[in-house]
């Protein structure tokens, strides 16, 4: 123990202590050879000598004792888990040290510190201050037409596998990508600093971006307009289905959402018009994230756009246009790893939601 390599520094020299002492040196010569205090060495020496190897551990400490009780802890998080105007507090959400303030106000404790509150809920990972938004399902068809994207995705129409002359291709619109020049020049990262964007800007005006993605391929094709709408969407299609090998596959599937440009039937008999060999497929409503588009698109917003700084409309389309030559070299699919069976699974926890808020609210307060 006296001189083990893994030994800690505090048992070496208390080993020390022990080893001096059995050579029969006294405390005081023991203090000078190792640099411990007087004391330190007749602790040790006297702590061995009344339990031996088990006398040179540290003793338990018990600390001083808890100000708080596990009901008082417990109070806390349920109060973290209501929503402030549930208990008549004006306030959209909760802070720790709002939720210290509540606390000493309904007095379930008579003081509390924020950093108290915060360890607390730390331990069950709560955090009331933290919020995320979501849609709920109104489209009645929500699962079919859910199950033929899915589908689609994983080449298969119908029941049946895709044919290697046939393609799906997501499609959309990114509406408003605005020129910002900003009134100074952004600064260059540099050592211990971040890129450097000015606040003010001047606007040189704004322009749509569309997009159709070969879901398969990785492939993109884009445009700018000046403003989305029927036309600018069918001149990508035409862009798309003019060359090959879409112009003469078997069928072309076109996912698309259920925006103005290209909504409903109507939109659908457009396209089959114009192209007999394209079929158009609706995203259920409100369900844009199952068209793999946006996910490019999140793409371009983070590296091409954002931070905006751009002299005029022109130069952001030419970067659009060079960064789609850029991503189409090196593009692999996206893992789309969402199925029908996921799908299934999320559609039996919204029922089972439904359910459950539906008979709380059927069963009303208590009389």
């Amino acid at each position: 123990m006296a001189y083990g390599h893994k030994t800690e520094y505090r048992l070496r020299s208390r080993a020390q202590v022990v080893l001096h002492a059995a050579r029969g040196r006294s405390n005081a010569r023991i203090a000078r050879e190792t640099g411990l205090h007087l004391d330190t060495v007749r602790c040790w020496r006297g702590r061995f000598a009344e339990r031996g190897l088990g006398g040179l551990r540290d003793r338990e400490r018990y600390g001083r004792p808890p100000s708080f009780t596990a009901l008082q802890a417990a109070q806390v998080k349920a109060l973290a888990c209501r929503l402030p105007a549930e208990t008549g507090v004006p306030l959209s959400r909760w802070s720790c040290p709002e939720l210290a303030r509540e606390v000493v106000a309904r007095a379930i404790a008579g003081s509390l510190s924020a950093s108290t509150v915060r360890r607390w809920l730390a331990d069950d990972a709560l955090k009331p201050w933290q919020h995320r938004s979501w849609i709920f399902i109104t489209d009645p068809d929500f699962r079919t037409r859910a199950e033929r994207v899915l589908d689609l995705y994983a080449r298969t129409w119908q029941g049946k596998a895709l044919d290697v002359d046939e393609y799906v291709i997501s499609a959309d619109e990114k509406t408003s990508i605005q020129a910002r020049c900003r009134c100074h020049p952004t600064l260059a990262p540099g050592q211990a600093r971040a890129m450097r964007v000015n606040h003010t800007y001047g606007r040189g005006g704004a322009v749509a971006y569309l997009a159709a993605y070969d879901v398969h391929a990785a492939k993109v094709f884009g445009r700018t307009e000046p403003r989305t709408g029927i036309d600018p969407f069918m001149a990508l299609v035409a862009q798309v289905m003019s060359v090959e090998p879409y112009a003469s596959a078997k069928r072309v599937f076109w996912i698309v959402d259920n925006g103005s440009s290209h909504r409903g039937k109507k939109a659908a008999d457009r396209l089959t018009a114009a192209f007999p060999n394209a079929v158009m497929v609706h995203t259920p409503v409100h369900a844009s994230w199952l068209n793999e588009v946006e996910i490019y698109f999140s793409v371009v917003q983070r590296k091409v756009v954002s931070p905006n700084d751009f002299t005029d409309l022109t130069e952001v389309g030419d970067r659009l246009r060079a960064f789609e030559d850029r991503y189409n070299a090196t593009a692999q699919p996206f893992q789309w790893k969402f199925t029908t069976s996921d799908l299934d699974d999320l559609l039996a926890r919204i029922d089972r939601h439904t359910t459950d808020h539906q008979e709380e609210s059927s069963a009303g307060p208590a009389t």
